[in-house]
């Protein structure tokens, strides 16, 4: 069994910052047993994260929970469709979730609040205004804990600062139930990509290019493998081989992606 203390010291000898946003993407199942179960675990993120003026950022989506209506109901504590540790995270009293129709975030550390503040008014998944755009701005990190880059919902953010075509679907109308009974009414869109099918099972093409530009540090949380990543350097690397391919839709069928794409010096922010 890992305890809270054996897991801080895998996240210090990562070198995952105390300083900066921290986006989490997790399979418990991967990282075993820990003491104190899911909370547990939350527990030594957020106390390792948190330490210095860092946010411990979890991901609650529940895009899944859209019926035909199109109402998304935020009230329930724990629905999310996403895992164990997000149903967690949702539902603790130290989180600051945010309200994002589709994509929200439970948020812990000093300055969570206003992390989140205007997520309902978010009209994409990912939106570079919304956190996904913060962490970025904030020269922030993803943790893939047990999971590929499959899950690693920031590179869709990262095509919605790229404003790369054929990624979202049309806007919809939806409703957000909120805690205390109040319903509010917000346009949104989805992922949709005509042709190409789930965009993100492509996402780990990346990997090699991310690796060429040191933007992935190894570790492990428990007996989890685990990726720490730069919010900075995947973009510019998104950003170099967007622009040396020429944008090409095709470009999302190589595996990998042709090094001449992202070899050499990234294009500048």
């Amino acid at each position: 069994m890992y305890t809270k203390k054996d897991i801080i010291a895998q996240l210090e000898q990562m070198g995952v910052p105390r300083d900066k946003p921290v986006l989490v993407h997790s399979s418990l199942r991967a990282v075993g047993e820990v003491e104190g179960r899911a909370d547990g675990l939350i527990d030594a993120l957020k106390a390792h994260i948190c330490a210095e003026g860092g946010l411990l950022c979890i991901p609650t989506h529940t895009w899944a929970n859209m019926g035909k209506e199109g109402e998304i109901t935020l009230d329930m504590l724990g629905e999310t469709c996403i895992g164990t540790l997000p149903n967690i995270a949702a539902g603790r009293d130290d989180a600051c979730r945010s309200d994002h129709p589709t994509h929200s975030m439970a948020v812990f550390g000093e300055g969570a609040e206003e992390f989140v503040l205007g997520e309902d008014r978010m009209t994409t998944p990912a939106h570079p205004d919304g956190c996904y755009g913060k962490i970025y701005a904030r020269g922030g990190y993803i943790l893939l804990v047990g999971v590929g880059h499959n899950r690693n919902t920031y590179l869709h953010g990262v095509e919605e600062m790229l404003d790369v075509p054929n990624r979202l679907g049309e806007l919809r109308e939806v409703s957000i139930r909120y805690r205390d009974g109040s319903i509010s009414h917000r346009f949104s869109r989805g992922h949709h990509a005509e042709g190409i099918g789930d965009v993100s099972a492509r996402f780990p093409n990346y990997e090699e290019a991310f690796r060429y530009h040191g933007c992935i540090r190894d570790g492990f949380v428990g007996s989890a493998k685990t990726q720490l990543c730069s919010a900075v350097g995947m973009k510019r690397v998104l950003e170099t081989v967007y622009k040396r391919s020429g944008g090409i839709e095709l470009l999302m069928e190589y595996t990998p992606i042709p090094r001449e794409y992202y070899e050499g010096e990234l294009c500048d922010e």
